[in-house]
């Protein structure tokens, strides 16, 4: 049962506005650690103009340091990316899978950047803590901090979801009332952000499963929370 929302996200991949919100994300990422690059780059050469074989070396390193936090910075980043097309990501979902649903009310813009960018900053905290657990505890320290990843991207990716068709205080119920399905779909986009080229899918999958974890497990669900009392949706 818990792996249904994850599977049901995988079958829409086919989605053009699934497939619209991955080059988007890409190409926006693409473009910020361009410009990390060019700063990174043009930084070294202003610091050590005029040492020689110094700004070789130290251009060399700053584009290798480049490289790494490229790739420690870039599931973070996407996620935030990612966040900003919840919305758009949701109403295809619904539409495909829970089509008497009436409409969402989504959050301002403002609101959808800081949620996403708390998002971003949470991801990128929990990618640091597992770096340092894992160093500090070989084998344990990688369990917990796939835990506490699990945690930061199931919370965080959940939230934004039920906010679309609720307050925040109903929100931060649900996810108490659904915790463990939501800890499992954090603990897949998880693994999934640790594989190449699979990590740039993990946000929209990881927003598309929660959709399915909120309205496959809510049973008649309060107006505060669809909109309109309703029956169990079909798992």
């Amino acid at each position: 049962m818990f792996f249904r929302p994850a599977l049901r996200a995988i079958a829409q991949m086919d989605d053009p506005v699934f497939i619209g919100v991955v080059l988007r994300s890409v190409l926006w990422s693409v473009l910020a650690f361009v410009a990390l690059a060019a700063l990174v780059t043009e930084g070294v050469h202003l610091a050590l103009a005029g040492h020689g074989w110094w700004s070789w070396l130290a251009g060399f390193a700053g584009g290798a340091t480049t490289a790494v936090l490229s790739l420690w910075l870039f599931l973070p980043l996407a996620t935030v990316i990612a966040s900003l097309f919840v919305e758009r990501i949701a109403r295809a979902v619904e539409a495909r899978w829970y089509p008497g649903l009436p409409p969402a009310t989504p959050a301002s813009l403002a609101a959808q950047s800081w949620d996403g960018l708390v998002l971003g900053l949470r991801v990128l905290g929990v990618q640091l803590v597992a770096l340092i657990a894992s160093l500090l505890l070989p084998g344990l320290g990688l369990a917990i901090g796939w835990f506490v990843a699990s945690w930061a991207v199931g919370r965080g990716l959940f939230e934004p979801i039920a906010l679309l068709r609720t307050d925040r205080r109903t929100a931060a119920a649900l996810y108490r009332q659904h915790r463990p399905a939501v800890l499992f779909q954090g603990a897949l986009m998880t693994a999934a952000g640790l594989v190449p080229v699979l990590n740039l899918l993990a946000p929209i999958l990881g927003v598309a499963a929660m959709v399915h974890v909120l309205h496959s497990r809510v049973v008649a669900a309060p107006p505060a929370v669809l909109g309109q009392p309703r029956q169990r949706l079909p798992d």
